[in-house]
């Protein structure tokens, strides 16, 4: 059974920095891709950034345009983990934010996964 299990999530003022990080765990052989969707209140789950894997060590990275130059996507290959550093944040940036998993291979197959998601809320 693979799970992603989000931490880093919280409260913070505006021009505050948070880190999130999720994890996979489970009987996995590789990821894909790995990476970030937020929902406001109200609004419909979005992209905010994503990491996949192209051969290199870098990887290839995709960012929101409203999160460029202020959010980075990190990812450590051997420990099945995602980050994402926040920097600089707005209050629209508040949101629930969640992991997602982009084609994780296992014996049994191959699946897309989510994680059950972290509050991060910018408020002064």
């Amino acid at each position: 059974q693979v799970q992603l299990v989000e931490s880093g999530g919280g409260l913070v003022q505006p021009g505050g920095s948070l880190r999130l990080s999720c994890v996979a765990s489970g009987n996995i052989i590789s990821i894909y891709g790995m990476g970030w969707y937020r929902q406001a209140p109200g609004k419909q789950r979005e992209l905010v950034a994503f990491i996949t894997s192209d051969g290199t060590d870098d990887g290839t990275r995709n960012y929101t345009d409203s999160v460029k130059g202020r959010f980075t996507i990190s990812r450590d290959y051997a420990k099945d983990t995602v980050y994402l550093q926040m920097n600089s944040l707005r209050p629209g940036d508040t949101g629930v934010y969640y992991c997602n998993a982009d084609k994780i291979f296992t014996p049994s197959g191959v699946a897309d996964y989510w994680g059950q998601g972290t509050q991060v809320t910018v408020s002064s």
